[in-house]
């Protein structure tokens, strides 16, 4: 029979035999690799879904009269009525809706077109109110689709025409202005001496005076009561009447300028957080490009143009997304090294678990480059289809937000990939270089004797110029360049570093402590510290899986702190205290009894009871040539208000410094030479100067002295203000109360209307401060950053546990027999949990300590280039409470993560010796056994 030049097939083919004889080595790869995969695919779909609904929810709750797009064209002089019809008006508002460009999409149910005067013009009626004698004046509009959103409460609707005009007007119109059914109004013509006649024939009751057919011109449902500024201020009514389309022609005849309008409602339920370059192009094309061409051609009108401020919706959005994520690529980087370092002692594990296997096949003639290959097709034969299936399972629990296009894959299935990669080479890589020359056994490998390759110095010297480059870049530029991913990545070299420098001064302690422990009585302490030295020195990965781990814990947790502290000083900043009772205008009085009453509720500790006058016009001590400049002045309880600055920190002082000066009240009006002592802002204080300066106010003429200067104070947020005294003001009234402590804010509500009476509730309000924290976090884009971040935190714990307990099975089997030893040596079982502990304990309490210095030492060296106020408060620059919120080192994030690696390492060392003590030790001394 002739020999075939082919080589033989396997009887037992190698990955199949492989996964068969450990089923359970390849079932926690799987299970490792599926979680670590699922996150990082998962990670950039919620990026997306948080930053798409962050960009829907800015738009939906933006103003009507802000995200309106209203194309307006101005009526021609010879128009006589027929371009104003009803069909030709729609006809134009369907063409233009269907012009607007790409992603602008707009509600049908919303949109409104119509006719109307630019100018209000006046209501000639006797009968109509005047309340300082002015005539009202009158919006005469056009507004299309009434019926499905007004309802009718009396009369009819109008019909009507061009020269009999008919409208509707709101209930709200109507009791105002005392308008009824069959009321007729006059308005002046442009064209005749007689006046033009608009019957009302209905009225009619808004179907939500918030939704964008109302909110956009408000006077439309709600007439307002307009001031006219002169030597004195008097007050005249505006309202609008609501043609009938058929009657539209009819503005032709008045004397105002006419517009013809139609307003589109953008949606944003189909937008992404991509779009917003889409968008903002769209936009600056329909109001000032090419489709705006198309936009006048469709209405008619070359005169036509487009407003809108949904461009500065999408920049407001924008300019918070690009504060908010290079915040989160630095737990991002943070939490991705501690799984790529969990990986690979995972690699790590398994070459040590298998280290004599492959020795012997190595020293019988196999190749490098064959037990490469087969090493990569059993890791592969595990992590490919567990790394498709997380990738999988990430697209079906990380959905996009109902309405939006789909998220893209090509983020997730990198990420994917990355995973795959790095757990499907790590084993072949580790034991090509383990194993790149054959040996029979392996010399000794402990951190006490094994000394640093120019290779690894090499390395740790690239990685400390990455670093102090990272961390100069991000203490000169900040975090403002998210595409800068060196700078994100700052903390993770940090770590790196650190961790490099621990591992080289391990050995040191260890020596240290090794001769004085030798002079001990037990034997368990000096076993315990060699055993410690003699550990493997590949033990180098997971001190540096813990160190990144904690100090990536440490880093977030800072963040999540600095976060809520931000936010809390925003609100007590806001408020003055945990409460605070005060007008809805400005000096108004509160009732009396309403201090003790407040005193006396269950949780106040406090109340500080303040006279506040806005607007005081100050006096400079330049004399007249100085600008303009006034100023709130605060009168005060010397007492309960230091207290209260003393609990904020903001602006506290001694009682001393405002010491009454016994001269105040209703008595004291001619005494206008009396000198009050004054806490000043440092701008007022600047003004007022050294020297005694006159005030005149609602409160009494005195004046003041400066006695101290503060930049803050708990009854105002503004910059200026003037502190003096309440006892000394002529005319002394309360006019807000700061309650401190933890009342309940139904009962403090419930007592000041118990106060203040029917008639005088409406004028207090009642402001709590867990209520004002609360309004600074309305982004999703806050929310889904803060989520990242504990996300980030939960990942790096589970991942610290990971790297612990592959640390201990690591060096199982080699404890294990040696256990079994010393317990044929007399060792009890007590003493056998001893020493596992103590052994496990030096490595542990170094990765613990080296977190906590990571972590307090990094927070401080990039605090300078990270503000937290976009992710903290919800406001824009400028509009914010707080100016800065920056990054300090939180005490509880860098002790307790440290503290449970320590605990935990302990728990799982002594846990080891307990389940080795439950099995015999014929097994681990059975003559033959592995060295």
């Amino acid at each position: 029979m002739p020999r075939s030049d082919k080589p033989a097939r396997a009887v037992a083919p190698w990955v199949r035999t492989r996964l068969r004889t450990a089923p359970w080595a390849a079932a926690a790869l799987a299970l490792l690799v599926l979680v670590t995969a699922y996150l990082a695919a998962a990670l950039p779909r919620a990026v997306d879904r948080y930053e798409t609904e962050g960009l829907q929810h800015d738009i939906r709750a933006a103003a009507p009269r802000d995200a309106v797009l209203e194309l307006t064209t101005p009526i021609p002089v010879g128009e006589r009525g027929h371009g104003l019809a009803p069909a030709v008006l729609q006809g134009q508002e369907d063409r233009a809706r269907e012009l607007l460009p790409e992603p602008i999409r707009t509600d049908p149910r919303q949109t409104v077109h119509g006719v109307r005067t630019v100018k209000r013009v006046e209501g000639t009626d006797a009968w109509l109110p005047r309340p300082d004698g002015i005539s009202p004046e009158f919006v005469l509009s056009s507004p299309s689709r009434l019926t499905e959103h007004a309802t009718l409460r009396a009369g009819r609707l109008a019909a009507g025409s061009a020269a009999a005009p008919e409208a509707v007007v709101t209930t709200r119109t109507a009791a105002s202005l005392h308008l009824k059914p069959g009321s007729v109004v006059h308005v002046p013509s442009k064209s005749s001496a007689t006046p033009i006649a608009v019957t009302v024939t209905g009225v009619v009751e808004p179907r939500g005076l918030t939704t964008p057919y109302w909110a956009v011109e408000p006077l439309l449902g709600t007439p307002a009561l307009a001031p006219l500024v002169g030597e004195e201020v008097k007050y005249y009514w505006q309202a609008a009447l609501l043609l009938s389309p058929s009657s539209a022609a009819a503005v032709l005849s008045t004397s105002s300028e006419l517009e013809v309008f139609f307003r589109f409602m953008p949606t944003a339920g189909h937008l992404t957080g991509r779009d917003t370059d889409r968008l903002g192009a769209a936009l600056d094309s329909a109001a000032g490009g090419p489709d705006l061409v198309k936009l006048r051609k469709a209405v008619g009108g070359g005169n036509a143009a487009l407003t809108t401020e949904l461009d500065s919706i999408t920049d407001s959005y924008l300019s918070m997304r690009g504060a908010i994520d290079p915040v989160v690529a630095v737990a991002v980087f943070g939490i991705g090294a501690v799984a790529a370092v969990v990986l690979a002692m995972t690699g790590g594990l398994f070459v040590a678990r298998r280290d004599s296997e492959l020795a012997l096949i190595r020293s019988r003639g196999a190749s490098l480059t064959g037990i490469g290959l087969r090493l990569l097709g059993e890791t592969s034969a595990v992590t490919v289809p567990v790394a498709a299936l997380a990738l999988g399972l990430a697209v079906l629990t990380v959905r996009p937000p109902g309405g939006s296009g789909e998220i893209p894959l090509t983020p997730s299935v990198l990420a994917v990939l990355t995973v795959a990669l790095l757990a499907t080479l790590v084993l072949p890589a580790r034991a090509v270089v383990a194993h790149r020359r054959p040996r029979l056994h392996g010399g000794r490998d402990d951190v006490l004797t094994a000394r640093p390759s120019r290779r690894r110095t090499v390395v740790e010297l690239t990685l400390l110029v990455l670093a102090v480059g990272a961390v100069a870049s991000l203490r000169l530029r900040g975090t403002g360049d998210s595409g800068d991913h060196l700078v994100s990545a700052a903390p993770v070299l940090v770590g790196l570093i650190a961790a490099s420098v621990l591992v080289r001064i391990y050995p040191l302690p260890l020596r240290w402590l090794g001769r004085p422990a030798r002079r001990l009585r037990g034997v368990v302490g000096p076993l315990a510290l060699a055993r410690a030295g003699r550990s493997s020195s590949s033990g180098t990965l997971p001190l540096l899986a813990l160190v990144l781990a904690l100090s990536t814990a440490a880093f977030g947790g800072s963040v999540l702190a600095g976060v809520a502290d931000a936010r809390d000083r925003a609100a007590l900043l806001a408020t003055g205290a945990d409460a605070r009772v005060g007008g809805s205008v400005e000096w108004t009085p509160l009732p009396a009894g309403l201090t003790e009453e407040v005193r006396g509720l269950r949780g106040v500790r406090d109340v500080a009871p303040v006279q506040i006058e806005y607007g005081v016009a100050l006096p400079s001590s330049q004399g007249t040539s100085a600008q303009p400049m006034s100023a709130p002045i605060v009168g005060v309880d010397p007492d309960s208000y230091t207290r209260l600055a003393g609990r904020t920190g903001f602006g506290p002082f001694s009682a001393g410094l405002l010491a009454s000066t016994g001269r105040g009240g209703e008595d004291a009006v001619a005494d206008t030479g009396r000198v009050l002592p004054a806490i000043a802002s440092p701008s007022v204080a600047e003004r007022l100067g050294d020297a005694p300066q006159e005030i005149v106010s609602a409160a009494g003429v005195f004046k003041v002295k400066v006695v101290a200067v503060r930049s803050t104070t708990p009854a105002l947020d503004e910059a200026d203000f003037l502190l003096v005294n309440g006892a000394d003001l002529t005319h002394r009234a309360d006019t807000s109360l700061l309650v401190t402590g933890s009342v309940d804010g139904a009962a403090l509500r419930a007592a000041v209307r118990a106060k203040a009476g029917d008639a005088g509730s409406g004028s207090l309000v009642v402001a709590m401060r867990s209520e004002a924290r609360a309004t600074y976090v309305d982004s999703p884009l806050q929310s889904g950053a803060e989520r990242i971040y504990l996300g980030a935190i939960g990942a790096g714990a589970a991942l610290a546990v990971v790297a612990v307990l592959l640390s201990l099975l690591q060096s199982a089997p080699e404890r294990t027999t040696f256990l079994a030893r010393l317990r044929t040596m007399g060792l009890t079982r007590k003493q056998s949990r001893r020493l596992l502990g103590l052994e496990a304990l030096p490595q542990a309490v170094l990765a613990a300590l080296g977190g906590m210095l990571v972590g307090w030492a990094t927070v401080p060296l990039l605090a300078p280039g990270i503000d937290l106020v976009r992710l903290a408060l919800a406001a824009a620059p400028g509009f914010a409470p707080l100016d800065s919120a920056p990054l300090r080192a939180d005490p509880w994030s860098l002790l307790l993560p440290a503290l449970a690696v320590v605990v935990l390492t302990g728990l799982a060392a002594v846990a080891q010796a307990w389940w080795a003590a439950r099995r015999g030790s014929i097994k681990e001394l059975r003559a033959g056994d592995a060295r």
